[in-house]
């Protein structure tokens, strides 16, 4: 049985405006007041402790509405008193409550004179401490859930080639593995940046962006394009080589929706919107089709094809252009064949028609196919 003695006359003093300032505090922070009060319960209890008694077992008891607050000593019953700390004696006992028996534990008050200031100096470092905690914990949770989302801030600074982006409530950091190739970051810059990580760190929650990623270019076709939006037109990957060149396979299951139209938008207003984002980054918007065969030859846009074939087992495809299309289906370096490969997931061989006298799959070493294994995942999306 524990119950508590009668309260000292010298009760703490009433500080009403400092609970009212913590209620609202509370609230503009987003914070429960009652977790402020519990922290500052504790930490006085541990002030107590620290200054005055450190052997002691003790609770303390603010009053919500009136700020007042009381030191309890927490003590066992005991027929004969070793520490007079932590015990108290049966006899003792029995003049509070004949109740009272051993091994029970009773509150005894033992509020300081003098502890305001230190209640009221810990008071304020535990609400502060308390405070910016919470925040960082709602901070966290805000941005944990939005992983491949696009967020959009204002470049602070540039430290050691990272990129800081001020989010408002906290940073962003752009790594410079995930910045784009001669891409110049300078304070004051208003750039968007997908969210690929949030970490939470003693320092507080730590948002790893990119500007590389394809989820990217994926996300703001999403933002530019109403259709894409409501659902009438998906996309259904996108491969990138980030700073030079990307491309996007968009479907419409209504056939009266013209997919690639609705991306490019009036006069290439959209696309070019997200070509400006990406300061110049060229986009290939091409049509998905659940056919491989016409999908790998709208992939290859914008160059002109005559035929593909398919070899559906190892998932390699030869494709034939026109003499005066072939350089422009490979592209720089085969920059085109490239992203056409990672864009349909098949592995691509390109001839012209005057090499496609005797073009099938008979000899697999007549020709080197562009195959998708060799480039890094991460610069292909895909919904599917």
């Amino acid at each position: 049985m524990a119950t508590k003695l009668k309260k000292s006359k010298s009760a703490a003093p009433k500080d009403s405006g400092f609970m009212e300032a913590v209620e609202v505090l509370g609230k503009e922070k987003g914070i429960a007041p009652e977790v402020l009060f519990d922290a500052i319960d504790k930490a006085l209890a541990a002030a107590y402790k620290r200054n005055y008694n450190n052997e002691a077992n003790c609770r303390v008891s603010l009053d919500r509405v009136t700020g007042e607050y009381h030191v309890f000593a927490i003590k066992e019953v005991v027929e004969e008193v070793e520490n007079p700390v932590t015990q108290i004696s049966l006899a003792m006992a029995h003049k509070l409550s004949e109740d009272y028996q051993l091994g029970d534990t009773l509150e005894e008050e033992v509020t300081p004179a003098n502890f305001g200031r230190i209640a009221a100096q810990n008071a304020k470092q535990v609400v502060v401490q308390a405070i910016r905690e919470a925040e960082r914990g709602i901070i966290f949770n805000e941005y944990v859930n939005r992983a491949n989302d696009i967020i959009t801030g204002v470049v602070q600074r540039v430290e050691n080639k990272n990129v800081y982006i001020n989010l408002g409530k906290t940073e962003a950091i752009l790594a410079p593995s995930e910045q784009i190739a001669h891409e110049s970051y300078a304070p004051n810059d208003r750039i968007k940046a997908l969210i690929v990580e949030v970490k939470n760190t003693s320092k507080g929650p730590q948002v790893m962006v990119s500007r590389t990623h394809p989820g990217l270019l994926k996300r703001l076709f999403e933002l530019e394009v109403p259709e894409i939006q409501s659902g009438e037109v998906e996309i259904k990957s996108v491969a990138r080589e980030p700073g030079m060149r990307s491309k996007i396979a968009v479907y419409a299951e209504n056939a009266d929706i013209d997919a690639v139209g609705s991306c490019v938008g009036p006069r290439g207003a959209r696309v070019q919107t997200i070509v400006d984002e990406l300061r110049n980054e060229k986009i290939d918007i091409v049509k998905w089709s659940a056919d491989p065969v016409q999908f790998i030859a709208n992939a290859l846009s914008p160059a002109k094809v005559v035929s593909v074939a398919i070899n559906e087992t190892d998932k390699l495809s030869r494709v034939v252009v026109p003499d005066y299309q072939l350089s422009l289906a490979i592209g720089k370096e085969g920059q085109n064949a490239r992203l056409a490969a990672k864009l349909t997931g098949w592995k691509i061989d390109i001839k012209s028609e005057s090499q496609a006298d005797e073009f099938g799959f008979e000899d697999e070493n007549e020709a080197e196919a562009i195959d998708i294994d060799e480039f890094a995942t991460d610069e292909f999306y895909s919904e599917e």
